[in-house]
């Protein structure tokens, strides 16, 4: 028997937009329903069944919540999964990758909070874009490849996103 679905979980139906505070809201009525601690004086077998269930929600929550996760499950539902490794054939993907890891090391370089708060304005609005991107095109057997290309730019966006919070949080220091 298969892990169900993690939309399933939740009561929401597969999709990429997803309210994420409606998300946390079920996730933490439902977390308390299966927490191993309400199942403390339970028989062997039902304390695991609940531990079982929590660590499978979790799992599902923390897929949900993140957009890049979200899109590459959304696209496993459908079909294949991505690959982990895959060459990347985008050129101008390529090209702004190098462009924000060289803005990166000079905001790194210089540290410059100010520079680290328009960087991050400059990530979340390019996201945005392809989080609308990907929502528009993730359904669509026909643009499969497009969704792909997108999920793959999202997590470099979001690995990239990480690193500025680090950055943020050793300038605060």
């Amino acid at each position: 028997m298969g892990s169900p679905c993690h939309f399933a979980l939740f009561d929401l139906q597969p999709s990429f937009r997803v309210d994420l505070d409606d998300l946390g809201n079920r996730y933490r009525e439902l977390a308390r329903s299966v927490h191993p601690d309400r199942f403390a004086d339970a028989s062997d077998r039902e304390q695991r069944v609940a531990l079982e269930r929590a660590a499978e929600l979790n799992e599902a929550y923390q897929t949900l919540k993140s957009a890049p996760r979200r899109a590459l499950y959304l696209l496993s539902l459908r079909g294949q999964a991505l690959p982990l490794e895959a060459t990347v054939q985008d050129p101008e993907f390529l090209l702004q990758q190098m462009q924000l890891r060289e803005d990166l090391e000079d905001l790194q370089d210089n540290a410059d909070l100010d520079g680290v708060a328009a960087f991050k304005r400059q990530l979340k609005t390019a996201q945005q874009r392809l989080d609308d991107a990907f929502a528009e095109c993730w359904d669509d057997a026909s643009r499969r490849q497009d969704a792909e290309r997108l999920v793959r730019r999202m997590q470099f966006l979001d690995k990239l996103a990480q690193e500025v919070r680090q950055l943020e949080e050793r300038l605060d220091d």
